[in-house]
């Protein structure tokens, strides 16, 4: 079906295209939770305020070095931070958001479920 009536407002477009700017960036927080692994792994982290690296991947059922590899690769992506005590790595989430964002998609999701 092809519309009609052409509609543009110009003072509408003038004050939500620079504000589409501003997402530049944000694309990388759900590229990295699109993963079905690191998503699992920011799951835990909202559960617990940090994890060693070998209960993460006791968690996730994954070998240490794949539970490594996407823990460092959230870290990467800004998501995640780090401390070493000893010969540990222990992992946190860098911030609040993150936790938020985990939170409500989980709970969107699960809408979803009972809705569906």
């Amino acid at each position: 079906m092809k519309c009609e009536t052409y509609c543009y407002d110009e003072a509408v477009v003038a004050r939500i295209q620079p504000e589409i700017e501003k997402l530049t960036g944000v694309e990388l927080i759900f590229k990295a939770l699109s993963d079905a692994t690191r998503l699992k792994i920011t799951y835990a982290l909202t559960l617990e305020k940090e994890l060693c690296v070998c209960d993460v991947a006791n968690i996730i059922g994954f070998s240490t070095a794949t539970a490594s590899h996407h823990l460092r690769m959230l870290r990467n992506m800004g998501l995640a931070k780090y401390r070493k005590e000893g010969k540990l790595v222990f992992y946190s989430l860098k911030d609040d958001h993150v936790r938020q964002l985990v939170t409500i998609a989980k709970a969107h999701a699960e809408e979803g479920v009972q809705i569906g």
